[in-house]
């Protein structure tokens, strides 16, 4: 990893999204961007005064970055559509990685859809880094969720590749289903055939997360299946929790279904609620 692009609107959440970046940045060697996007679909004054306000504020930041942590930093302002400006920057800078801060969530609506951040996600070609919790250090549990799909198989390579599972003890989690159970005979199933049919499922789940393991040359402490009882993500989060995961990796488009992985499903969800930071890998760039 070369360079990280933070995107930053200089809030609480955008500071912690700053200290992992410099962590990571220094973890590697890399050197970092620093990215404020102005809405430019306002007045020309405010526009004009934002724009002042927020060059000052980076420039104290990039000084801080460079003096203090000794990391080679550039900031710069971008006038645009916040979503449109960090992806176009993204695009002109090409980072390894990107890292934003973490959506605004409120008690009785979740302003995740739509948002910068998910807009972002959904826009750029590079991995994207959510920064959920305070930064201590390198992490030390990171798990990579599958649902043995090449966008699975991407995630778990370009987490690989990036390094940031380095040094850290790494799972693999793999979510199945059970569909018979759905069925309207699946309610009058015997209690033992309802056992053995779930027993059936569970071990074939676990060759598929084996054969999935050894494809992508993933070396995890632990390979964990389990079935879906509620949701997929709600199953994801679940592990991370059990496991004290810090870092969840996920791609953002997977396989149709139940186990679909793109934004607007089960990525989106773990995106939303998750508590430790998350990864999210998008799909290889079309030449």
């Amino acid at each position: 990893m070369k360079k990280i692009m933070l995107a930053t609107d200089f809030s609480e959440r955008s500071d912690r999204a700053l200290r992992r970046a410099t962590l990571l940045a220094r973890q590697f060697g890399a050197s970092l961007s620093i990215v404020h996007v102005v809405d430019d679909d306002q007045p020309r004054r405010i526009v004009d005064s934002e724009h002042d306000a927020a060059s000052a504020l980076l420039r104290e930041l990039q000084s801080t970055v460079q003096e203090v942590d000794g990391i080679p930093c550039e900031a710069r302002v971008v006038l645009a559509d916040p979503f449109a400006g960090i992806a176009r920057a993204a695009e002109e800078e090409t980072p390894d990685l990107l890292v934003i801060g973490p959506h605004r969530r409120q008690a009785l609506r979740d302003v995740f859809v739509g948002t910068t951040a998910e807009r972002t996600i959904r826009s750029v070609t590079c991995p994207v880094l959510m920064v959920n919790a305070p930064p201590m250090g390198s992490y030390g549990h990171v798990m990579l969720t599958t649902d043995m799909s090449e966008g699975a198989e991407r995630a778990a390579n370009v987490c690989r590749a990036l390094g940031i599972s380095r040094g850290a003890k790494v799972s693999v989690l793999h979510v199945f289903d059970a569909p018979a159970l759905h069925l309207v005979m699946g309610h009058a199933m015997p209690a033992d055939e309802r056992q053995a049919y779930l027993e059936d499922e569970r071990k074939e789940a676990s060759r598929d997360l084996a054969a999935f393991v050894k494809s992508v040359d993933w070396r995890p402490i632990r390979q964990d299946v389990r079935q879906v009882r509620n949701s997929p993500a709600e199953e994801i989060l679940t592990a991370a929790k059990e496991g004290s995961a810090d870092l969840v990796v996920v791609g953002t488009h997977g396989r149709g279904g139940l186990g679909r992985f793109f934004l607007g499903s089960v990525a989106e969800a773990v995106l939303r609620r998750a508590d430790c930071d998350v990864l999210a890998v998008p799909p290889e760039a079309a030449p």
